[in-house]
């Protein structure tokens, strides 16, 4: 096995590490293990594209293409070559798709300069090095409650724990809410989440200060199982605040991933986290969430699939609840006061994988802010710094976007004076300076 330059000398020791011992790994799922994982660093979560092309190619076949399509020259990629490429590898099935040459350049532009084996090798290091496994579709592990994202599925997963409890979510409850929780959010989620546990469900939620980390601390103390899906790598635990409640998920449940170790958090990723949270659960419950919560993201992702949303009221006057009663007045989710009204949420005769609801029509769905809708600005924004200036090819790298998008995307931030441009290269504003302008 040779990608990327890798021989299987190199390669196979550390797949099999990451591996279930009792996985029957030959050369081709060897293969195809390796090229998820380096595919989980190169394309950024819940990306449509790279899904597609796995789907139609394979992911060795489509990261053997992307490696084999000459370096960018300069900005530009040509299209003629790349859709060559990709074609004489069988790309038929990815034109039929609906990915045509434009789409593909556009994500080789994203892609390529993520390429890099060093890169991948030294990610499956530093997995085998914190114990972490690597789970692809086939394992018997595998999350299937993620599956139907569909084109936006990932494309493999990184955990850290019993890895085995990701197959047993048949019966389990996402509870999510404000980092900036108050006495009575604790109190609900501290009822709410050892309940469920005695109730026999499976905790889920993100690790977040707050609500988040609440039921997961509830979850331990019951002597329950609870599941951390993290934003970054699963060998820096984020929020560095939570290390040591983390690090007792590890022991006692799972801590996920969708991106390699070494992978920072992002406000990007954090939103395409949610969409974890939402899809490996069978219900979802918000306990307190502003107007804007990003636990209204996590809802509107359960609502898009399917799935049940409970929302737990609170005082009229509290702001923390302002998205609960959202969710309430205007969307699908049903009043939830304890337990008992949430473990209602999934009957047990939709306890198992392959049950699925209908989804509920379009127009009561909750739906995210729609300011940013394609993440463009999170995603560059988050690549830029306040200290020092970052050249486009930095931002490309670390914002997974296309040059001419990072281009054209900063020239817009400058107008509406949120970056600018020095000899070093792209900084942003600092809220203080920001401030300074308004005023």
């Amino acid at each position: 096995m040779t990608i990327l330059g890798l021989a299987d000398a190199v390669v196979s020791p550390l797949i099999r590490a990451l591996s279930p011992d009792d996985a029957e790994l030959d050369r081709d799922a060897l293969a195809d293990r390796f090229a998820r994982a380096a595919w989980s660093g190169i394309a950024e979560p819940g990306d449509r594209d790279a899904g597609h092309l796995v789907a139609a190619l394979g992911a060795e076949a489509a990261l053997a293409a992307l490696a084999a399509t000459p370096p960018p020259n300069g900005d530009e990629v040509d299209v003629r070559v790349l859709v060559a490429a990709i074609v004489s590898a069988g790309g038929d099935a990815v034109i039929g798709r609906g990915l045509d040459g434009e789409d593909l350049a556009n994500a080789v532009r994203r892609w390529r300069p993520r390429v890099s084996s060093p890169t991948a090798l030294l990610a499956l290091r530093q997995a085998a090095r914190f114990g972490a496994s690597l789970l692809v579709p086939d394992d018997r592990d595998w999350p299937v409650g993620v599956d139907e994202l569909g084109e936006h599925a990932p494309l493999a997963l990184w955990a850290r724990g019993d890895r085995a409890l990701l197959g047993r979510l048949d019966r389990s409850m996402a509870i999510v809410g404000a980092r900036a929780a108050t006495g009575y959010g604790e109190h609900v989620t501290v009822e709410a989440s050892a309940g469920l546990v005695d109730r026999g469900f499976t905790i889920v939620s993100g690790a977040a200060y707050g609500i988040d980390g609440i039921a997961h601390r509830a979850a331990l103390a019951s002597s329950g199982s609870t599941v951390a899906f993290l934003a970054g790598g699963v060998d820096r635990f984020y929020p560095a605040g939570h290390e040591a409640l983390l690090t007792r998920i590890v022991e006692r449940g799972v801590v996920v991933s969708e991106v390699p170790c070494g992978t920072a958090p992002t406000k990007w990723r954090f939103l395409q986290r949610n969409r974890l949270i939402a899809a490996a659960s069978r219900a979802t419950v918000v306990v307190e969430a502003g107007w804007r919560s990003g636990s209204l993201n996590t809802a509107s992702h359960a609502a898009t699939l399917g799935r049940p949303i409970g929302a737990v009221p609170g005082p009229i006057t509290s702001a923390a609840s302002a998205g609960c009663h959202r969710l309430l007045r205007d969307f699908t989710a049903v009043c939830v006061t304890g337990p008992d009204d949430m473990a209602e949420l999934l009957p047990f005769e939709q306890n198992s994988p392959g049950h699925a609801s209908s989804p509920p029509p379009a127009s009561t769905r909750p739906v995210a802010p729609r300011a940013d809708p394609t993440g463009t600005r999170v995603r560059l924004l988050d690549a830029l710094s306040e200290r020092s200036g970052r050249p486009v090819g930095v931002i490309v790298r670390l914002s997974g976007l296309a040059p001419d998008r990072v281009r054209a995307e900063l020239g817009r931030l400058e107008l509406e004076g949120l970056v600018h441009e020095r000899a070093a290269g792209w900084l942003k504003f600092t809220a203080k300076q920001l401030e300074a302008a308004r005023g």
